[in-house]
């Protein structure tokens, strides 16, 4: 009776062990912060403004909000990045970032919120934002060396109601390219150096068959630009400034 009454203590002590042993183990796994970021309990992390060079390593898989805006990143790594299923924010602007594809944000079908102006992107690929299924707002804003964006960068349908690539370098926009985006709301397009163009030419005709809200200095860019000064002055007088942002 003794015996089997120290056996079954043995068997109780080792079993606190290994419940000790896998609850560290089990600690030892969870997702952490990233140094020099702050990360919450609502799932944001913030690492805004530390100078980083690198994208952060050691991302917690809950990140629902990331803000990367204000250092030095030069890469978006497609592996890391696409970890973060549950991503709906993702603010990279005024970094040094080069390159996106479609393979970058592969993953990310809850983004909703997507900043990567004032970076040195010198095109859009076919397909790069083709897996962002639920991506609302897109800021694509002052990159200098942004030239050329792919009519095809989105996939069909989509959910787009924002769009800002103002004070690029384009001057020219392939008008398919918006009218694949039926949802949308506001588009930007200002400072950009439209040249005198068929394409700018029917970018006008569909702004003018179009309601949404839109830069208004665009409208003078054409006009210094002499596109259809006649069509200009009617989608002036046809676009109210209350429909301006």
């Amino acid at each position: 009776m003794k015996r089997a009454v120290a056996a079954a203590c043995v068997r109780r002590e080792r079993a606190q062990i290994l419940l000790v042993l896998l609850a560290r183990a089990v600690s030892s796994v969870s997702p952490g912060c990233p140094e020099r970021c702050v990360c919450d309990d609502q799932h944001v992390v913030q690492c805004a403004e530390q100078d980083l060079l690198n994208f952060p390593s050691g991302l917690p898989l809950t990140t629902r909000q990331l803000i990367l805006s204000n250092n030095r990143i030069s890469d978006l790594p497609a592996l890391e990045l696409n970890y973060l299923s549950d991503l709906l924010y993702l603010d990279c602007s005024n970094n040094s970032l080069t390159h996106i594809s479609e393979s970058t944000f592969g993953n990310l079908r809850k983004l909703a919120y997507l900043d990567l102006s004032f970076n040195l992107f010198g095109r859009i690929q076919e397909q790069t934002f083709g897996a962002l299924e639920s991506l609302v707002m897109l800021r694509l804003t002052d990159n200098p060396m942004l030239s050329e964006i792919h009519p095809q960068i989105f996939s069909v349908p989509s959910v787009l109601q924002v769009l800002d690539i103002s004070r690029n370098n384009l001057n020219r926009l392939n008008v398919s390219f918006l009218m694949a985006l039926g949802g949308l709301r506001s588009l930007g397009l200002s400072g950009n150096p439209w040249r005198c163009a068929c394409d700018t030419e029917e970018l006008c005709f569909w702004m003018h068959s179009n309601t949404f809200k839109f830069i208004e200095p665009f409208l003078s860019r054409l006009k210094s630009a002499d596109v259809r000064g006649e069509l200009l002055d009617k989608l002036v007088t046809a676009k109210k400034p209350s429909t301006w942002i």
